[in-house]
């Protein structure tokens, strides 16, 4: 198979000393102009919309794009000196796909540079200061008889303790909730008494709708007992990821709907994307940049008390004029008697 090299600054329009804030400017702005929600008759738009996801994925991550940027075109050459994910920190680590899509959302070129992320959809991560069966948490190994979790010897069988992660989720996954499989790469000390890295997957089930902060318990999937005692329980985090096209407010979604001049003032139905497909909604004339429109219903929460979208109005005024409209525009404000202050 025959793998591309990607230029990621490139896709997103920036330099290679671009900083983060930039990055994410130019990337919220393409991901808004090419939504697929947004261009239905353009073939090409989800495409792009993926390319432009895969490119902010590595940009924003200082990690993957150190590794990026000391690789470049000659990536081939040095993919297999990169460290296994995990080792670094020590006890457990989670891995999983694109934050963005599912399996295939990313292309040949970043799952071979960045060993196979589209994977699985999102991914957890464990807090600092977690702790799995005495190895500690800083990135070394702690006591080796402290396996029970409590720092020193007790006998008889006793239950692990309670672990703790992060769950990073896309809005839209937040949104829909559902099963979900999740890697987990745990490192354990092998009969030779050196660390290993091996991996089991779990399967997380989603509740519908959960917000930021709600937590998911596995149970047993914790730290491990002592002795053949149970083993704890995870308890998963969720953190739900920034999209490019709307914002949280507890959970209510926020939509920023641009508008030109005369379509707020006359009224128009337009084509408005929610995390449940994109919707007609009828314009009242008159409407204000700031003026909120409320689809009940298409926000974050469980059953009986979900959110709802916010769609925000924006006004923008056309950029330039030929000759023609600003003759049209004078017209108008000379027969206007409208006035947007009364100072």
């Amino acid at each position: 198979m025959s793998v591309e090299f990607k230029d990621y600054y490139k896709l997103l329009g920036v330099s290679k000393t671009a900083g983060q804030e930039e990055i994410s400017k130019a990337f919220k702005k393409l991901a808004r102009k090419h939504h697929p929600d947004l261009n239905q008759n353009d073939p090409e738009a989800e495409k792009k919309f993926k390319e432009i996801n895969e490119a902010y994925e590595v940009l924003k991550d200082p990690e993957k794009r150190k590794l990026y940027d000391s690789l470049g075109p000659n990536w081939q050459h040095g993919q297999n000196f990169q460290r296994p994910s995990g080792f670094e920190g020590g006890g457990y680590h989670f891995s999983g796909g694109g934050q963005q899509f599912d399996a295939g959302a990313f292309s040949d070129f970043f799952e071979t540079l960045f060993g196979g992320a589209g994977g699985g959809g999102g991914r957890a991560r464990f807090e600092q200061g977690g702790n799995f069966g005495g190895f500690g948490g800083g990135g070394g190994f702690g006591n080796f008889g402290s396996f029970g979790g409590a720092g020193g010897y007790a006998p008889g069988p006793s239950r692990g303790t309670d672990a703790h992660a992060t769950l990073e989720l896309t809005l839209e996954e937040a949104y829909r909730g559902g099963a979900k499989a999740i890697t987990l790469q745990e490192q354990t000390i092998g009969p030779d008494g050196s660390p290993r890295l091996g991996t089991k997957t779990l399967s997380v089930n989603i509740p519908a709708g959960v917000r930021e902060g709600g937590k998911i318990r596995l149970s047993g999937q914790g730290n491990p007992g002592r002795a053949g005692g149970k083993a704890g329980d995870l308890y998963l985090k969720v953190k739900i990821l920034p999209h490019a096209l709307f914002k949280l407010e507890e959970g209510n979604v926020i939509l920023d709907l641009p508008l030109a001049p005369w379509e707020a003032a006359l009224g128009a139905k337009v084509r408005v994307p929610t995390l449940d497909g994109a919707v007609e909604m009828n314009i009242p004339a008159g409407s204000s940049s700031g003026r909120k429109m409320r689809l009940a219903g298409k926000g974050l929460g469980g059953q009986g008390k979900r959110g709802d979208q916010l769609v925000r109005v924006m006004v923008q005024a056309p950029p330039s004029l030929t000759d023609e409209q600003r003759e049209l525009w004078e017209k108008l404000a000379a027969v206007s008697d409208f006035s947007p202050r009364s100072f």
